[in-house]
């Protein structure tokens, strides 16, 4: 039984939404920061990265406090408003493939999180979980929602679909041609028809965010019960039919000592080798990989009658890929911290693993089909976790677009 509430947002005025909104700041090189600050004033950039106004890269708690400056001179200078009143956030993306997506932006229970209602399929790490705790409890406020996800339900769809045959209150484009809606929903039979249908659902899944979910949950426990707003956290809830789940290949730096024949007499223990020539190849389906190697793709089927599947993050083809050739082989014990292993999401094309193998700075590449949701919520239901950057998961909101304030 999920909660979810309604909350006064802080959002940019609407002519200036179009101006403020950005992507995530670990989206953009410095270079890139630097050019968007240098040409709009109105950039959430200003405030994530306040040693722009220094010249200088300030970090720590002292870059904390800066972003609390910058934040509340936006609101100061008329660019941000807080809504008068606790709303739900409808929200709607066309992405430039004519993607769409829907959903709900709310405030999502830490006791939910807490309670194993909202599920998890992902570890965290103790000093990033730290980090944005310290990071929140400084600065006042969240601009970056986690992307739950839900099953589809005909009762959530018919009332968006309501609320969006009126005028959004924002409708802008980006430079990368994906056009954004929004609609503040305040009216008080609407939430609740809302918080009723999300009670009947059951589970809620994170799909991304888990840092960020867990770092909330680590403030609210400094926080007296009665100060509400630390006991939950911002929230894009978005129905499972409409995730866009990625894979993540991987770039390895070296063959850990082996020559390449002995590499491939090491990957016969497990799999069915094909050389593929100079084509390039993708796996068309569960436990089947691609490899490029010494300028040659390879097909590698994973021998079934060696392994049994007793629990479903052994069925899962990156911790089969983990058991089989990163650890085994390889030496990549720690897939979070190694510096030898690289992950390249499956958005681009596969060019971009060859050229970077071509060009020496990696030795081999390993190329897997997406996760699906029914993979995701099997761990997750299972308590387990999946190894890291297993999916790369769409949509993205955009930050400074609903601000959660503490």
């Amino acid at each position: 039984m999920a909660k979810i509430s309604p909350f006064c947002a802080v959002r940019p005025t609407r002519d200036k939404v179009g101006l403020v909104a950005t992507r995530a700041y670990q989206f953009y090189d410095q270079e890139g920061r630097d050019h968007r600050m240098a040409r709009n004033p109105f950039s959430f950039l200003h405030i994530i990265n306040p040693g722009y106004k220094f010249h200088k890269e300030i970090t720590g708690k002292q870059r904390f406090e800066l972003v609390r400056n910058r934040y509340q001179e936006f609101k100061e200078d008329g660019i941000f408003i807080k809504e008068n009143k606790p709303a739900f956030y409808i929200y709607k993306i066309v992405d430039r493939d004519q993607n769409t997506f829907h959903g709900i932006v709310a405030s999502a229970s830490v006791e939910d999180y807490k309670n194993d209602v909202i599920k998890k399929h992902e570890d965290t790490l103790q000093d990033r979980e730290l980090l944005f705790k310290d990071y929140l409890e400084t600065v006042g406020f969240n601009a970056e929602a986690v992307l739950l996800t839900y099953q589809d339900d005909s009762s959530i769809k018919a009332i968006l679909q309501d609320v969006m045959s009126t005028r959004a209150e924002y409708e802008f484009t980006t430079t990368y041609r994906d056009t954004h809606y929004l609609w503040p929903v305040t009216d008080n039979s609407t939430i609740t028809a809302l918080q009723e249908a999300f009670e009947q659902l059951g589970n809620l899944y994170i799909a991304d965010g888990h840092h960020r979910s867990s770092s909330s949950a680590l403030l609210s426990e400094g926080h007296p019960e009665h100060q509400e707003t630390y006991h939950h956290f911002m929230s894009f809830l978005i129905p499972e039919s409409e995730l866009l789940i990625y894979e993540f290949n991987r770039l390895i730096k070296d063959l850990n000592g082996l020559t390449k024949e002995a590499f491939l007499i090491a990957l016969d223990s497990h799999y069915r080798i094909q050389n593929r020539g100079k084509l390039p190849y993708r796996p068309s389906k569960k436990y089947h990989f691609s490899m490029y190697l010494d300028g040659e793709y390879y097909s590698l089927y994973l021998r079934h009658k060696l392994r049994t599947f007793d629990t479903p993050l052994e069925r899962l083809d990156t911790q089969i890929l983990y058991e089989t050739v990163l650890k085994p082989i390889l030496g990549i014990t720690d897939l979070r911290n190694d510096k030898r292993i690289e992950y390249i999401d499956g958005r681009r094309d596969i060019a971009s693993l060859t050229d970077r193998v071509d060009s020496k700075e990696f030795v081999v590449s390993f190329g897997m089909l997406p996760i699906t949701i029914e993979d995701l919520k099997e761990i997750a239901d299972a308590g387990l976790k999946m190894p890291p950057k297993s999916t790369y998961i769409e949509p993205k909101l955009r930050s400074g677009v609903t601000i959660y304030e503490f």
